[in-house]
């Protein structure tokens, strides 16, 4: 049974480190083409590309019947979860550094440490509440409240965390006997599904630019994008599948205390391309935010270490 348990726990923290670097790959792309387009438009554009890969994953993992789980309801509300988690995160990508944005989404693991006692009975330690608190300073430090450059749209990546660490809470609640690729199945529908609404709601109601770089890019109409961003918005479809089932993956195989904290390597992967392609270099006050919440990340870890 030990050799069983640690046998997952490695398949979880592996599955976490690859999920965590391959969206990092679609942060980049999303903001790089922030500027000219809708944020749902991204959005579906991705999933009508991740479909026939998923339908392909679904067959080689046991078949289509997979999908008439009387779990799909369930499923179907995780995934209108996780587009409002990431239809906010990347509406923080035009307004705020890379590196900025994922810092401060990064409060996940430290969100689903909290939320781990009360829905899924798992203990949560002393240990794990210091590493909350530590976590929340280091958002303190990167927001700088009251320094007179705050920037609304950090809070956005706030909410985001808040809205993806409950779609993680959900997935291993429910994820145990459900296979990743069928989970994937139904997430990438209902952000094709949600996408579309909004942006038919939008379009409905006539809503104007508001001169925000992120209120734009969700309220920005659809346009018919040009060979080099249709291959990009294409490119996050790829990415999709197999990010969100490294994660799924993750969070089925290990205790969520255990794994989530592997994820705070997507802000080392943030900080480089946000140097390399787009010139953004962090400051003082980020690299230190970032820093408090990497040490929360570790005393989460050896927390749950001790749990397993």
């Amino acid at each position: 049974m030990t050799s069983s348990i640690s046998r997952n726990t490695l398949i979880g923290i592996a599955s976490l480190c690859a999920g965590s670097l391959v969206f990092s790959l679609q942060d980049t792309v999303i903001k790089s083409i922030s500027g000219e387009h809708s944020v749902t438009l991204a959005i579906a554009l991705r999933a009508v590309v991740a479909f026939p890969i998923i339908t392909v994953m679904v067959i080689m993992s046991g078949g289509l019947r997979q999908l008439e789980t009387p779990q799909w309801p369930i499923l179907m509300v995780r995934g209108f979860i996780l587009l409002t988690s990431y239809t906010t995160y990347f509406m923080a990508f035009p307004a705020l550094p890379l590196a900025e944005a994922i810092a401060l989404f990064f409060m996940v693991p430290l969100l689903v440490t909290l939320m781990s006692g009360p829905l899924l009975g798992e203990r949560v330690t002393p240990s794990a509440w210091a590493a909350v608190v530590i976590g929340l300073a280091g958002v303190l430090v990167i927001l700088r409240p009251g320094s007179g450059i705050f920037e609304p749209a950090a809070l956005l990546s706030l909410v985001s965390a808040t809205a993806y660490a409950y779609a993680m809470i959900l997935a291993r609640k429910h994820g145990r006997t459900i296979a990743a690729s069928v989970m994937t199945f139904y997430l990438n529908f209902a952000y094709l599904i949600g996408a579309i609404f909004i942006a038919t709601v939008m379009m409905g109601l006539q809503v104007q630019p508001f001169g925000h770089p992120s209120l734009d890019f969700l309220v920005r109409p659809w346009s018919v994008p040009n060979l080099r961003d249709m291959g990009l918005m294409a490119l996050c479809g790829v990415i999709a599948v197999f990010g969100a089932n490294f994660l799924t993956q993750g969070y089925r195989k290990a205790s969520a205390n255990v794994v989530a904290p592997f994820e705070y390597l997507g802000m080392v992967w943030g900080s480089l391309w946000g140097f390399l392609f787009f010139g953004e270099v962090p400051r003082i006050t980020t690299f230190i935010g970032m820093g408090l919440i990497a040490l929360a990340g570790l005393l989460a870890l050896r927390a749950g270490a001790k749990q397993a």
